[in-house]
């Protein structure tokens, strides 16, 4: 928050601005810790089993862990099941789920795009903006387009084929300032490809830095949607500026 005249004015990231998920006279109370996915619209603190109380949950009987979604007839512990969730990501379920006992439940809800054991898989990143998967070009698997013969790219938009010139296709790669594709990338067919091994590089001519894009709990756009040149797109069902905000109402 911000300090005037020794009062504070907290930061208030509801983007309703209904009321404040930071509260407090110092603006100590975050009720976002009390949830395992942030979700402003559902009452589903502390996983649904506690009261929570200025950033902390206070569990019902029965069960426990910092967000209460740790039955204690589960036969591991706490860090073991989160460890069991965790996987390879940074967060449990991938922050795209929520661990009960060692097992992963997967958001959105119905939606198979998101699956594996850590919700690990998002075959949404398969999609382009009309939601063509791979561009009509190839197949999905675990979020990665694998290209028909004859076509490649992220997602398998370029062909390898080409009816123009090279210095053509050089002059609708160059940026305003005449550099080709900012320096980060080759030019194809009068399109600039981004450098695969610096894969916050995007844009038309490689300008934009999707290092840029908001984070939460240390990935950008949360793994909840894409970076675009700055700012983060987000999934159906996701909003914040770091696509943090889980829109469901309940979990289920």
């Amino acid at each position: 928050g911000t300090c005037v005249c020794g009062e504070c004015t907290c930061h208030d990231v509801d983007p309703t601005g209904d009321w404040g998920d930071i509260h407090g006279d110092t603006c100590e109370c975050d009720e976002r810790n009390c949830k395992a996915v942030y979700d402003r619209y559902s009452d589903d603190f502390c996983s649904g089993h506690g009261q929570c109380n200025c950033g902390r949950c206070d569990c019902k009987e029965g069960w426990t862990g910092k967000k209460c979604e740790h039955p204690h007839s589960c036969p591991m512990s706490v860090e073991e099941s989160a460890k069991k969730c965790q996987g390879n990501s940074n967060l449990p379920c991938s922050g795209r789920g929520r661990c009960e006992c060692g097992q992963c439940t997967c958001f959105p809800p119905g939606d198979n795009r998101v699956h594996g054991k850590n919700c690990e898989c998002d075959d949404r990143q398969c999609e382009n903006v009309d939601g063509d998967v791979c561009g009509g070009h190839g197949i999905c698997s675990c979020g990665r387009c694998i290209c028909q013969e004859g076509w490649f790219g992220k997602l398998c938009q370029h062909s390898r084929k080409c009816n123009m010139t090279e210095e053509e296709s050089r002059s609708l790669c160059e940026s305003a300032d005449g550099v080709l594709c900012s320096g980060k990338g080759s030019c194809h067919c009068g399109k600039c490809i981004c450098s695969p091994q610096e894969w916050y590089i995007s844009g038309e001519f490689c300008e934009c830095d999707d290092r840029d894009c908001d984070k939460h709990d240390g990935l950008i756009c949360t793994g909840n949607g894409v970076c675009s040149c700055g700012n983060c797109e987000c999934w159906e069902g996701w909003n914040g500026n770091a696509c943090e905000i889980w829109l469901g109402r309940e979990y289920p």
